[in-house]
């Protein structure tokens, strides 16, 4: 296992993120969503080095194989440790892919940290722009579904685990779901979370406003979303959330869940290798067309099909 230290806890001991870095290329980070770790990018590790692409994935604190504080789960400190990682890897003109919760550190490193490093941003499932319906945001989520998922896993985390994985993979709304043991296996990863970390992760991402972080974003930047995501609706965050960064692109996956990097993999991973080359990303796509992934080049690097 690889560490990064990111600071120290309110008792002083390090706080260390594991990570894995792999393939050659122009570095792509990717930030993964709640209530999961690094592993959850599976379909993508595996996939995107084989083009050229240098891919680093974390675990964010509290989770996966990362230290387990008992605080520092505000989105200003998770951005501090996305900075820690980009600083101590050293990576330049950086592509920064945030999924869901990730999309959030995403946002606010963008503005913390004044984009440093970075090129590139993609929000995937992403809980930007502000998710909690407030007088100044009546588009949000009313309050009392954050305040059910705080007491649901306060009650019987398993459980309320469990649940939430299948409406994450869309069971019940996609013809052909993940299976039973896919939902099993994304069951353990969650898991291994504390439930401290899975709790107050789930306060940030719920009541922190976006909106002035992305509209300081000034490199490309694209937005995925699913129209059938039930756990962030498409209305809630992406469809205003693009229209705060100029020049970005939403593209919508039609049918898909909130865990479209699973469902929707071989779409998204073709996306992200056109839009890490500078290519157009388009909204309509057959992902078992002759066009599903860029083929790769003798030299391993992406080389679009058209």
């Amino acid at each position: 296992m690889n560490f990064i230290k990111a600071g120290s806890d309110a008792a002083g001991k390090p706080v260390e993120i594991n990570y894995v870095d792999y393939g050659q290329g122009k570095p792509v980070v990717l930030i993964h969503g709640w209530p999961l770790d690094l592993q959850s990018w599976e379909f993508q590790l595996a996939e995107l080095p084989l083009h050229g692409v240098r891919v680093i994935a974390y675990d964010r604190r509290g989770f996966g194989k990362s230290s387990k504080p008992w605080d520092g789960y505000n989105y200003d400190t998770l951005a501090d440790d996305l900075k820690a990682v980009l600083d101590e890897l050293n990576l330049q003109d950086v592509t920064l892919v945030g999924f869901s919760m990730g999309g959030g550190e995403v946002a606010r490193y963008m503005s913390r940290h004044q984009g440093a490093r970075v090129s590139k941003v993609v929000f995937i499932s992403s809980v930007t722009p502000y998710l909690l319906k407030t007088d100044g945001n009546p588009d949000g989520v009313d309050k009392s579904t954050f305040d059910g998922m705080i007491e649901g896993i306060g009650k019987d985390r398993p459980g309320f685990l469990a649940d939430f994985g299948k409406a994450f993979y869309g069971v019940g709304v996609l013809s052909h779901p993940v299976s039973q043991p896919m939902l099993d296996w994304s069951q353990s990863i969650a898991l291994q979370a504390t439930p401290r970390a899975t709790t107050e992760c789930a306060k940030a991402f719920s009541d922190t406003d976006f909106r002035q972080d992305l509209q300081g974003i000034k490199v490309p930047t694209l937005f995925i979303h699913g129209d059938a995501d039930k756990t962030v609706p498409l209305e809630n965050s992406a469809q205003r959330a693009v229209k705060l960064v100029a020049g970005a692109q939403l593209v919508v996956y039609g049918g898909e869940p909130h865990g479209l990097n699973v469902t929707a993999k071989d779409r998204l991973n073709r996306d992200l290798l056109t839009f890490l080359s500078g290519q157009p990303v388009r909204d309509n796509f057959d992902a078992d067309g002759p066009e599903a992934m860029p083929r790769r080049a003798e030299n391993g690097s992406a080389t679009a099909t058209y």
